[in-house]
């Protein structure tokens, strides 16, 4: 089709020259580029027309075409012009290319065929003219394009040898195109992240937005208008004030310069490592790194500037800062709290406000650290609990019965006691001595706790010195003779011993000594 422009004003150009300029058709043949033949024939085909000069506003080069050349000729050979339409439409079949089409148009005009140069061309020429691509202009430290290449690189394992192929990240700077690229073991959400992290820290800043597609690990739910962006991703970028805008699903222009960026990673970073053996994650980065900052510090052939360069003048500049902290990815679920005011996560648990009972709630884990949310409000956190079986409660999260209860230990039970006196001291001690475990003990001790509420500091404590004489170390002895009004009863103590009666029937000790010959 560009060839036919050409020819179209060419031939205006050689009308120009006949009939208003009068030159010999010599001169217009050495002015126009064209062969003397060539100028004859179409000065002969415009007069035979009718046309004169100057030409008619109204006739564009379809018509002036169609008045010369009622047929399309190619070498003075017709030719028919294959239904573009039908190509085009055959070309978004599975397998179909434009040499097969070509084909079968060929041998339906078999005299009168166009050659395969031409038919690509004029294809693409017809192509280009029905979905015009807008170029996309991109401001300095606007934009990041991000991506995992189809093709990444492999490790080796020392031991057993075999080869792993792992991912390879890319990054690229909207404005300038300066490539960053890193090898991670995976796709997964840890990788990906860790990957924009270690990028915006190269760059010295980050952007204000970030293009991705639509892989799981940026994007939870896809949609033309509203994609889902994963929480965590999200997470990371407002850490970093950027925003994630998903490019929108199998429409690579609208990330064209991380294609073409993966493209330059596979060509001069992938290709360069194929006979370079690596045994670890990190030595492959090291070599990545090496080969990335060579690839920025070329000069590119149309600009004849670096990308390195255009990088320090359009992108640096404008990216915004980095923060203080880096970013710790967290990982969100989604728990309810159970009647006792816990939520269990991996086989642990952790305590909330009991207010929160039933209620479902978000939490974000991090390596240290578990953070709960309700409503989007941060509720409590609790250091992150390894292992099995294991429970964190925090007293504050409890009902005030419960929290009284919890809030009890051996220690504070006895040094409760001794205010109401050393017996009542002592009896709590002995209570939790004769327990396999102090805390079987603490139920009996709270009973005597209600004991002097009822009854009084100085009943108690009576009741527990005479139980003490007893030797009746429980909560039923002291119950029971408060109940029954013995501890106001003197405790009568002479101080003598008691000294038993001759009679008969108490025995002593001689009699239970061995006969003679008895062993």
């Amino acid at each position: 089709m560009a060839g036919e422009r050409l020819l179209m004003r060419k031939l205006r150009e050689i009308l120009r020259l006949k009939w208003e300029c009068r030159l010999p058709h010599r001169k217009i043949a050495l002015a126009a580029g064209a062969g003397l033949g060539t100028v004859s024939e179409y000065v002969a085909r415009a007069s035979a027309a009718g046309l004169s000069w100057p030409l008619p506003e109204d006739l564009d080069d379809a018509g002036l075409e169609q008045l010369l050349f009622p047929r399309a000729t190619v070498g003075g050979e017709s030719r028919s012009i294959p239904d573009w339409v039908w190509v085009h439409n055959e070309l978004k079949r599975k397998h179909v290319t434009l040499m097969l089409l070509w084909s079968e148009y060929a041998q339906a005009h078999t005299a009168d065929h166009i050659c395969y140069s031409q038919f690509c061309a004029r294809y693409r020429d017809w192509a280009a003219r029905l979905k015009p691509t807008m170029r996309q202009v991109h401001h300095g430290g606007e934009k990041a394009f991000v991506d995992f290449s189809g093709d990444g690189p492999t490790l080796v394992d020392p031991v057993t040898g075999q080869r792993q192929e792992i991912e390879l990240f890319v990054g690229v700077a909207g404005a300038s195109g300066l490539v960053y690229a890193e090898a991670t073991m995976d796709q997964q959400l840890e990788s990906w992240i860790g990957a924009h992290v270690r990028m915006f820290e190269t760059w010295g800043g980050a952007p204000e937005q970030l293009i991705p597609d639509n892989t799981k690990t940026a994007v939870t739910k896809t949609c033309r208008y509203e994609p889902e962006v994963h929480r965590s991703y999200g997470e990371m970028a407002t850490h970093y004030g950027a925003v994630v805008i998903p490019a929108r699903s199998r429409r690579p222009r609208d990330k064209a310069k991380v294609e073409g960026a993966v493209l330059l990673a596979q060509r001069w970073i992938l290709a360069c490592l194929r006979n370079h053996t690596c045994f670890s994650l990190g030595e492959l980065n090291v070599a990545i790194v090496e080969l990335t900052d060579r690839m920025n510090r070329k000069p590119m052939r149309m600009i004849g500037r670096s990308r390195l360069e255009l990088f320090e003048e359009l992108d640096r500049p404008q990216l915004k800062p980095l923060p203080s902290n880096r970013y710790e990815l967290g990982d969100w679920k989604f728990c309810r709290v159970s009647i006792d005011y816990h939520i269990e996560l991996e086989h642990n648990v952790y305590s909330v406000p009991y207010a929160l009972i039933h209620e479902r709630v978000d939490v974000r884990l991090t390596a240290a650290v578990i953070e709960i949310f309700h409503n989007g409000r941060r509720v409590t956190s609790h250091a992150r609990l390894r292992g099995r079986g294991k429970a964190s409660t925090q007293p504050e999260h409890m009902p005030a019965s419960h929290r009284a209860h919890a809030e009890w230990t051996p220690s504070r039970l006895i040094s409760w006691a001794e205010k109401s006196g050393p017996a009542t001291g002592r009896m709590v001690d002995q209570i939790m001595r004769l327990r396999p475990h102090p805390e079987m003990g603490f139920r009996s001790c709270l009973g005597l706790l209600r004991l002097g509420q009822k009854h009084g500091a100085a009943r108690l404590e009576a009741a527990c010195v005479r139980a003490e004489r007893l030797a009746g170390f429980s909560y039923k002895t002291v119950k029971n003779i408060l109940g029954s009004g013995l501890d106001r009863v003197p405790i009568v103590d002479d101080g003598a011993s008691t000294v038993l009666p001759d009679h008969e029937n108490i025995r002593g000790a001689d009699y239970f000594a061995p006969e003679e010959g008895e062993c």
